[in-house]
C-alpha cells in the first residue's frame, strides 16, 4: 500500500520563529512590509524617526491581528541611533534574522538650487544608514550562521530624475553597496567555517520599486501623475503590497541561492 501525506495538518508559514527589523516600517511602503513579513510568520520589530502616536497604533493593529510586533524608534541618519537599534531589537527579540532597510527621505531641488546640507541628508538617510545597519546586523548574522538584509532602492536611482540628485545618488548607491555587502558576508561566513551545501548563508538584495501609490506622491498634482502613468508600460501606479511580497520572497531561507541582485519592481519603467 502506498502511504498518502496528511494534507489536514496546516504548513507553517515560511518565516516562522523568524525575526525582522524594518526601518521605516510603520508607513507606506515600510507599513506593508512589516505587515507581510508579520504575515509570513516573522515578529516584526518597526523602525520609525519621530511619530510616535503612529508608530504605536500601527503596532496595535498588528497585535490585534495576531502577530508579534514592536516599535524601535531612531534616525537611521545618525550612526550611533542604527548601532541601538540593532541592539535594542536583539535584546527584546533574541535574535535578528532578517534586516530591511527601507527608511528614505526626499529633499528634491535641482542641483543648482541644492544647498550642501540638503544633499548631506539624503545621503545621510538612505544611504549611510543601510550601511551603518547592515555594519551593525552583520557580527550577529555571521555568528549565527545565517541572515538577510534586504535594501530598499528606486527606479530613480536606475534613471535618474530632474530635481533628484540626491536622492538618484543615495539609491544608485544601494547598488553598489548591496553587491559589495553579498560578496563580503559570504567571505565572512566562509572564514567562520560556516559556509557549506546545506547552509541558508547570509544573503544581500536590493528591491527597486518604480512609482508606488504612497501618502509620499500625495503633495504630486494629479496631471502630473497622469503623466508618470503614460508613462509606465502597465499604465498604473504600483501597490505597496507588491513590493512587499518580493521582500518577504527574499527573506525566506528557500530564497538562499539569490544574493547580490537588484529586483525591478517598476512596472516595466526600467527593463
Amino acid at each position: 500500500m502506498t502511504e498518502t501525506s496528511d494534507t489536514t495538518t496546516p504548513r507553517r508559514p515560511r518565516l516562522h520563529g523568524k525575526v525582522a527589523f524594518v526601518t521605516g516600517g510603520t508607513r507606506g511602503i515600510g507599513a506593508a512590509i512589516s505587515r507581510s513579513l508579520a504575515e509570513q510568520g516573522a515578529a516584526v520589530a518597526a523602525g520609525y524617526s519621530s511619530n510616535a502616536a503612529k508608530a504605536s497604533e500601527f503596532i496595535a493593529e498588528l497585535e490585534r491581528d495576531g502577530f508579534e510586533a514592536s516599535a524601535i524608534q531612531g534616525n537611521v541618519g545618525e550612526v550611533d541611533d542604527c548601532r541601538s537599534a540593532i541592539q535594542e531589537v536583539i535584546e527584546r527579540h533574541g535574535r535578528l534574522d532578517i534586516l530591511v532597510n527601507n527608511a528614505g527621505i526626499t529633499i528634491d531641488k535641482t542641483v543648482l538650487k541644492l544647498t550642501a546640507e540638503d544633499w548631506m541628508k539624503v545621503i545621510a538617510v538612505n544611504l549611510n544608514g543601510a550601511f551603518f545597519m547592515a555594519q551593525a546586523a552583520l557580527p550577529h548574522m555571521i555568528e549565527r550562521g545565517s541572515g538577510r538584509i534586504i535594501n530598499i532602492s528606486s527606479v530613480i536611482g536606475e534613471t535618474g530624475n530632474i530635481g533628484q540628485a540626491n536622492y538618484a545618488a543615495s539609491k544608485s548607491g544601494l547598488f553598489g553597496l548591496t553587491k559589495t555587502l553579498a560578496l563580503e558576508a559570504c567571505f565572512q561566513l566562509k572564514r567562520a567555517g560556516k559556509l557549506d551545501e546545506d547552509s541558508v548563508g547570509i544573503t544581500v538584495n536590493t528591491v527597486a520599486p518604480g512609482f508606488i501609490a504612497t501618502e509620499m506622491l500625495e503633495h504630486i498634482p494629479e496631471k502630473v501623475l497622469d503623466g508618470i502613468k503614460a508613462k509606465i508600460p502597465v499604465a498604473r501606479l504600483g501597490r505597496p503590497d507588491e513590493i512587499a511580497r518580493v521582500v518577504h520572497f527574499l527573506a525566506a531561507d528557500q530564497s538562499s541561492y539569490i544574493t547580490g541582485a537588484v529586483w525591478g519592481v517598476n512596472g516595466g519603467m526600467d527593463m
